[in-house]
């Protein structure tokens, strides 16, 4: 496929100002300079928290005596959340994105407590999956909002602005977290955190409550919650949970809760997703079907990137962070790219090109763990996988606006974010059982790296994921059209 090719126009047809009429104002504006401010800070808040958090969990893992669970430590955030995100969608379309903004972010404040203050790394693990519940109901509220107040033009320009929100954190979380993660303990990156709620909370939610609450039709009666569908969502995240448990079990016993879990779990994810989502139909399947490979790699991949530098490279935890700080300036770059009106009727194309960056990132990134190769390759290798992942992400999210509805944005924003969080629980779940089954479970002297070599067990983490990526390249090619 020539990768200039225009994307079909059924998906986004290019709009034409019609003369005489002025352009509309930027997203900084005066009509919605005060709702940009504060839902990028939100964005600015979660960013922060999965940058700082990455880079102290695994000197967490060691101190709780938990490197063999430390795949559970990011799957409970990504296997909650997938309860809490069809709940946002149906809370968001009925009620507004009001009220499920601020409850996910006081819980997402109250995970990161939790987790700060935990004595084992079970409590550790419950307090990220808390978090998920926080999560999940923040980013589709958030979807549900840029839906409402923003003009379809507008839209790939604040998906910008919440990529561009993730560059200070990666550059600074890292190296904050780093420093209070050896001088203080990684106890204070968690607790410290939550300070941060006070602003959003200060800046978005009146705006909010101007030009987003209230449901979609003030006019139309409010249809109940569909009870069928949150029976669903719970299925699902009881369904990955029991897959990410036998994942790590490693024992002829675990086939028992692996099968319960796909019982649950296959059909009622079928139940939740756009009908075609699994054999890639054109239109939005398409889309959130690459939405979830995209995530699922990419995060599968980077989860273990911070642990195989400082165990596999004996970097100290600050310098296996910043390795990944220049992705977030990248994310944003490619973010921004994406936004650009001109390369509007290229956007199909520019998704495929994101998805050759993102495999060339994953299959590049285990080369450190031969010696001679030099350790700054894993931070070139994370720029450019970060760059495409900001094209993806951020194509998908507009795309996915301008196939839904107003009424079904909420639904529809849920099972994107669904296909993106489940995709990580289970290929979460995937590297980490092949990374224990392998050895690398006995990484636990994160220092000596001498004893805890184990780079067979990081590179089957990473190749795995990178030929997802490049399946990823073909589901591209079918976002144009109508699903079937």
């Amino acid at each position: 496929m020539n990768v200039l090719e225009p994307r079909d126009a059924e998906v986004a047809p290019t709009s034409v100002m019609p003369a005489g009429i002025p352009p509309e104002p930027g997203i900084l504006g005066r009509t919605h300079r005060a709702l940009s401010l504060g839902i990028i800070t939100v964005v600015l808040l979660i960013a922060f928290e999965a940058t700082a958090v990455g880079t102290a969990m695994p000197v967490a893992a060691r101190e709780l005596d938990g490197i063999s669970l430390y795949a559970f430590a990011f799957s409970a955030y990504f296997t909650t959340s997938l309860f809490s995100m069809v709940l946002s969608g149906q809370w968001a379309d009925r009620r507004g994105p009001l009220a499920p903004l601020a409850t996910g972010i006081a819980a997402f404040g109250a995970g990161l407590l939790l987790s700060g203050t935990a004595s084992s790394m079970w409590l550790f693990i419950g307090g990220r999956a808390v978090q998920g519940l926080g999560g999940g109901l923040v980013i589709v509220a958030l979807y549900v909002v840029v839906s409402r107040a923003y003009s379809e033009r507008l839209r790939p320009a604040i998906m910008a602005g919440f990529a561009a929100s993730w560059v200070v954190p990666s550059v600074v979380g890292p190296l904050i977290a780093g420093a209070v993660t050896e001088h203080l303990g990684w106890r204070w990156v968690f607790i410290g955190i939550p300070a941060l709620v006070v602003f959003p909370l200060a800046l978005a939610l009146p705006a909010i409550r101007r030009m987003a609450s209230g449901p979609a039709d003030p006019a139309a009666p409010v249809p109940p919650f569909d009870r069928r569908r949150i029976r669903l969502a719970l299925a699902v995240s009881l369904g990955a949970a029991l897959l990410q448990y036998a994942g790590e079990d490693l024992r002829w016993l675990s086939l028992i809760p692996a099968a319960a879990g796909a019982a649950l779990l296959i059909p009622s994810v079928l139940g939740l997703l756009p009908r075609g989502t699994y054999r890639a139909a054109r239109g939005l399947p398409s889309v959130v079907l690459l939405r979830g490979i995209a995530a699922g790699s990419f995060i599968a991949a980077e989860s273990f990137v911070p642990l195989m530098l400082v165990t596999q490279r004996g970097l100290s935890p600050t310098m296996a962070g910043l390795s990944l700080a220049v992705g977030g300036a990248t994310w944003a770059l490619g973010s921004w790219v994406q936004s650009r009106p001109r390369l509007e009727p290229y956007r199909r194309s520019l998704l495929v090109f994101g998805m050759l960056c993102v495999a060339v990132a994953i299959a590049l990134a285990p080369s450190v763990l031969i010696h001679s190769v030099p350790v700054w390759t894993v931070a070139v290798a994370w720029a450019i996988g970060c760059f495409g992942m900001g094209m993806v992400i951020a194509s998908t999210s507009v795309l996915l606006l301008k196939l839904s509805a107003p009424e079904e944005a909420g639904e529809n924003s849920a099972a994107l974010q669904i296909s993106d969080g489940l995709s990580n629980v289970i290929l979460l779940a995937v590297g980490g059982a092949t990374f224990a089954a392998l050895g690398g479970g006995a990484v636990g002297a994160l220092h000596d790296t001498a004893s805890a070599s184990h780079p067979a067990a990081f590179a089957a983490v990473f190749l795995p994921m990178a030929g997802v990526a490049l399946v990823g390249m073909w589901v591209a090619t079918r976002l144009g059209g109508q699903s079937k």
